[in-house]
């Protein structure tokens, strides 16, 4: 174990153990990322015990994605504002709320507030920890520290619907909060006796102007993208929350600018490299997310399968995802993203294009291996290609960095399902019968060709961006 230092001009110069804080740190992003995936089972069984339908229950899931989604903008600003150690430990201490409000929740209400609880802290934890860890490793190592980030953000998913499944049949789904209570409680007697600041904080105001736009404008576009797939482009709804957003993103953007202090730093973007590796990490989420939505809906509603099935064909793919991320995060640090850009891309375009291709009595173990492909191409990708946009970057940046590709990635992704389930959707219609399995499979090998095309726009991306890397290099400069 290495001890560092860092030096504030404003403060004492403060020693910390790196190992022991990367294992709290994961620790943390273990439990907020195991705790989303646990619950993507525990839908059907708590309708039946809240006698709520299907679009009611669904806000379990929604309401933690939208809390989410308008904590992480501000995350920066909290970051600036107060040390390491307290905000970790406040966001620890929330999700510990929330976890203990669901594991009692006597009403659907208690329980959606109990998953508003968790969602806030979570977007307050996972650019945190983004920050953090770029923070204490230098440049030729942040690969291999966001390598083993990744790890933990694949591994959790990959047991979270097997475990959640075999509790909630021997138990109850009350127990999925229970499970998390004492992993919590472990994480933040650690942070309180271990974690030791790592950031300089400065004099920050937190705007309650800018909040309350980015409120309204991420919020907005996160509900609007997220119901457009099933209520469609052109309900009221869906414009209404779209133009909200957009109209209130624009002023919070404008108002981002003219501020000496901004809550969100919107200079990110006059990094060429961070604004391409964000938007091609938008589409490798969006690819990821449309392996874990159409293969389900394949296997279970084309060729009638359960849930089980469906987990033992995603599992080995999770399973290789974790292995591969660290060795992904070693090969950024060896030989830079260019390559590992272009490798990726091409990965994703196969496994698109494959599953896009097979028929439909094709046996499971070829869908196995398309999901593997996948989730080996979005390996190579996801930490690296983040990684990059912030080694672009000034230190005092990094934590705007990390709660905007957070953000980005959050709505990209929004967008990006709500766009495979309307291409799905639209060609489903087309049937006699929209709702048979013959329409269903016909609309999901459509939505894979569109994913193999978005590939294909990723993979045109590293190849821009490798020309502009060499480039850069050659003249001795790169941003």
């Amino acid at each position: 174990m290495t001890s560092h230092s860092t030096t504030d001009s404003d403060k004492p110069a403060l020693s910390y153990n790196r190992t022991l804080i990367v294992v709290i740190l994961i620790a943390g992003a273990f439990v907020s990322v195991l705790n989303q995936t646990l619950m993507l089972v525990a839908i059907p069984p708590i309708m039946q015990d809240f006698q709520a339908d299907a679009s009611l229950a669904q806000w379990i899931t929604t309401a933690f994605m939208m809390a989410s989604g308008l904590l992480i903008p501000v995350t920066a600003a909290l970051i600036d504002r107060y040390s390491s150690r307290t905000l970790y430990l406040t966001a620890l201490l929330i999700f510990t709320v929330g976890t203990v409000l669901g594991a009692a929740a006597q009403t659907f209400t208690m329980l959606l507030l109990a998953r508003i609880i968790q969602g806030a802290a979570a977007g307050i934890i996972m650019p945190m920890i983004q920050t953090l860890m770029m923070t204490m490793f230098p440049l030729e190592k942040r690969g291999t520290a966001m390598g083993l980030v990744g790890l933990v953000i694949s591994f959790a998913p990959a047991i979270g619907p097997t475990l959640s499944g075999w509790i909630i049949d021997h138990f109850s789904w009350r127990y999925l909060f229970v499970l998390m209570i004492p992993i919590a409680l472990v994480v933040i007697v650690a942070t309180f006796f271990f974690m030791k600041n790592v950031t300089h904080q400065r004099p920050t105001r937190i705007d309650a102007l800018s909040v309350t736009l980015s409120s309204f404008g991420w919020g907005g576009l996160l509900y609007g993208f997220s119901i457009a797939g099933s209520a469609g482009w052109t309900s009221p709804s869906v414009l209404i929350s779209l133009i909200i957003g957009a109209v209130s993103l624009t002023f919070f953007v404008r108002r981002q600018l003219d501020m000496p202090m901004p809550l969100l730093d919107f200079k990110v973007f006059q990094s060429p490299v961070f604004t391409l590796t964000s938007l091609q990490s938008i589409l490798v989420f969006t690819l990821l997310i449309s392996t874990q939505t159409l293969i389900p809906l394949y296997i279970q509603g084309v060729r009638g399968q359960d849930a089980l099935h469906t987990g033992l064909v995603l599992l080995p793919g999770a399973v290789i995802m974790g292995m591969v991320s660290p060795v992904a995060g070693r090969m950024f640090d060896a030989f830079g993203i260019e390559r590992q850009a272009i490798v990726g891309f091409l990965l994703l375009a196969g496994a698109m294009l494959f599953l896009a291709m097979v028929p439909e009595d094709i046996h499971y173990a070829w869908i196995m291996a398309g999901s593997i492909g996948q989730m080996l191409g979005a390996t190579l990708l996801m930490m690296p290609l983040i990684t990059a946009g912030v080694n672009s970057l000034p230190g005092p940046l990094i934590a705007h960095a990390a709660a905007m590709n957070n953000t980005l990635r959050m709505v990209g992704a929004s967008i990006g399902t709500a766009l495979l389930i309307t291409v799905l959707s639209t060609r489903a219609a087309l049937f006699d019968s929209p709702k048979s399995p013959e329409a269903l499979a016909a609309g999901i090998h459509l939505a894979f060709w569109f994913a193999f095309g978005l590939a294909i726009l990723g993979l045109a991306m590293s190849l821009w961006l490798h020309r502009y890397l060499v480039r850069s290099r050659r003249n001795g400069a790169v941003g």
